[in-house]
């Protein structure tokens, strides 16, 4: 027997092994005609590298609280950038938005809205921005919020509006609670310390809870828009903190508008006119103003001989032949006031020819 399968044995080795590439062989063609994943770029993948983020979950809020959020889109390229428009999915969610053509290196925002006070529990949105320049693409924006039915903010912010520096203003806002007979705000974070807050309990009773909040503007808050998040910290296990909105516009005596001068992307020897107003509670002087560089960009304007309290200057900018990032700093001395006023402009030039920048920004590419 053993003779027997030691023949078949020596039969048989001959043909496995001749066989051997030939299964090999079909090894390797299965491998090949296996359809491998295909990477397909994103056409909107230029879009997207324009935003400061692409998603936004603005936690756990209460009732009735002003909930906002500001997409940052910023112009990377040197073709203008246009919003043709921004839609929402969901009726809980309102975008606000500018149509206006951003120039390289400008910026531009979508700021969204969500209503708390018809909606409650988790709600999600997705925005929609749409670009028409250099062409057109899609950016999907998701969003969500999970709004208390037991805490009623009513402001659904503090909002202390235009407020002139050195100034204290006072705003209030009423807290309203449902549930537990124990409930409680044990603190509250400013997040500023330009900001004050006192919590005072107003009322207790077989579940509700009342607390009205005063919250101070101090005079050291300097000039400029203050936007902060203020936190109510309660004694709830999960969900204990409960952000609200502080804003403020903290206005010196003379106020700048625009205090950057966008001069766009201009090639040189290009001339342009922009215009900036200067305004103040009281009429001033406008003694003189200058550039603080030498380079002789702009023509300073003739200027009024009377105190206004509006003043309007028109600066004409001649494009200078050195390529690149420009920046200039203006100084305006008012007449009786110690320190000067202070703006700036900035722009891009950009020679006839495709000559690059310095640190130009990029041309979106064609395959997107």
């Amino acid at each position: 027997m053993n003779r027997i399968l030691r023949c078949c044995t020596l039969l048989v080795l001959p043909l496995i092994l001749a066989a051997a590439p030939r299964v090999l062989r079909a090894q390797e063609i299965l491998q090949q005609q296996v359809i491998q994943p295909q990477v397909v770029d994103d056409p909107t993948d230029w879009a997207k590298k324009m935003f400061d983020s692409t998603s936004h979950d603005f936690g756990v809020v209460a009732r009735g609280a002003e909930v906002t959020h500001r997409f940052r889109i910023k112009n990377l390229y040197t073709q203008d950038v246009q919003i043709s428009n921004v839609t929402a999915s969901c009726g809980c969610t309102s975008p606000q938005f500018d149509t206006a053509p951003v120039k390289t290196g400008g910026e531009t925002y979508v700021t969204i809205s969500m209503d708390t006070y018809k909606f409650q529990h988790l709600k999600t949105s997705t925005v929609t921005v749409q670009f028409s320049q250099p062409r057109f693409a899609e950016v999907k924006i998701p969003v969500q919020v999970y709004i208390r039915s037991d805490v009623v903010l009513t402001p659904g912010s503090i909002n202390f509006g235009a407020v002139g520096v050195g100034q204290k203003v006072d705003r209030s806002m009423d807290i309203a609670y449902a549930g537990r007979d124990n409930w409680k705000i044990a603190s509250v974070k400013t997040g500023d310390p330009n900001v004050e807050a006192k919590l005072v309990e107003t009322a207790r009773n077989a579940g509700q809870v009342n607390y009205r909040l005063d919250v101070s503007l101090l005079p050291t808050a300097p000039v400029g828009l203050l936007r902060k998040q203020m936190t109510l910290v309660t004694d709830d296990a999960t969900g204990g903190e409960i952000p609200l909105l502080v804003q403020a516009r903290v206005e010196g005596d003379i106020t700048v508008t625009p205090t950057v001068v966008q001069l766009g992307t201009v090639a040189p020897g290009t001339e342009t006119t922009k215009t900036v107003l200067l305004r103040s509670q009281k009429p001033f002087l406008i003694e003189k103003v200058e550039c603080d560089s030498n380079r002789q960009a702009f023509r300073m304007p003739p200027l009024s001989k009377e105190a206004r309290s509006v003043h309007v200057i028109s600066l004409a900018f001649t494009a200078p032949n050195q390529l690149g990032t420009f920046t200039e700093r203006f100084i305006v001395t008012i007449e009786g006031r110690k320190e000067p006023v202070y703006f700036t402009s900035q722009g891009e030039i950009q020679g006839s020819s495709t000559q690059a920048l310095n640190a130009a920004p990029a041309t979106i590419p064609q395959g997107q």
